[in-house]
């Protein structure tokens, strides 16, 4: 009887460094369109009445963070209340209102994808 075994060795880079050969690290390439692509594609969504609110997004945000920021005081409330009632508002059939995140999403994410494939070299 013969002994037909083989022996394989496979060596595999950390994960990190997997990540950092396609850009998707964390402050990558691709995570730094993602957050870029995030407040663009939002903006016309954002509630605005002074534009403060709009503002927020770019003012406090760390692009390649991962996390997109609006940081004022009434954020959180026009996130989940607004009632979409200004020029542009989704009452008027505009855009602005609340949950501009989500809304945006149907909208913009294959874009989005489109271009994460794009600088990590996907198929």
């Amino acid at each position: 009887m013969s002994n037909n075994h083989i022996k394989v060795k496979l060596h595999v880079a950390p994960e990190n460094v997997l990540l950092a050969k396609r850009n998707l690290g964390k402050g990558g390439a691709a995570q730094k369109f993602v957050d870029s692509e995030v407040l663009r594609c939002s903006d016309k969504y954002v509630p605005m009445d002074t534009s403060m609110l709009k503002k927020s997004g770019t003012t406090s945000t760390v692009i390649g963070s991962g996390m997109v920021h609006w940081d004022t005081p009434y954020a959180k409330p026009n996130y989940y209340k607004n009632r979409g009632r200004g020029k542009q508002g989704t009452a008027k059939g505009g855009l602005r209102g609340k949950l501009w995140f989500e809304r945006m999403k149907p909208d913009h994410l294959p874009g989005i994808l489109r271009g994460v494939k794009k600088i990590s070299g996907a198929k």
